[in-house]
């Protein structure tokens, strides 16, 4: 008889929540972003740009790990923000997240404070 799957979803120990407070949106993220979890955050992120908020803060502090594809979600959320004269500031990255910043160059072009 073959191994059966996991019944857990890849979700499972992901979260995403925002807070809009005035002009600036905390968008808090916990748990893994990779290719099964980052159409979560696209959407609760481009939902925020959408709703016309300048300021977006991503809080980074109980994020685990980020592949390319939630990288890509940060990079259309910074594009789609600017285009509307918003700005995009990520928080309290983890140090292998910030190293993973870093080297891709995202520090560069968006600010990020511990």
């Amino acid at each position: 008889m073959p191994d059966e799957l996991p019944t857990e979803t890849p979700t499972a120990d992901f979260e995403v929540t925002c807070e809009v407070e005035g002009p600036t949106a905390t968008v808090r993220v916990r748990g893994e972003v990779d290719v099964y979890t980052a159409p979560q955050l696209r959407e609760r992120l481009y939902a925020v740009v959408g709703d016309r908020v300048p300021t977006v803060v991503v809080d980074l502090a109980e994020m685990t790990f980020i592949d390319s594809t939630g990288l890509g979600v940060i990079v259309g959320t910074l594009k789609r923000l600017r285009e509307a004269g918003g700005e995009l500031t990520l928080r309290s990255p983890s140090r292998s997240t910030r190293k993973v910043l870093d080297i891709t160059g995202l520090t560069r072009i968006v600010e990020v404070v511990d």
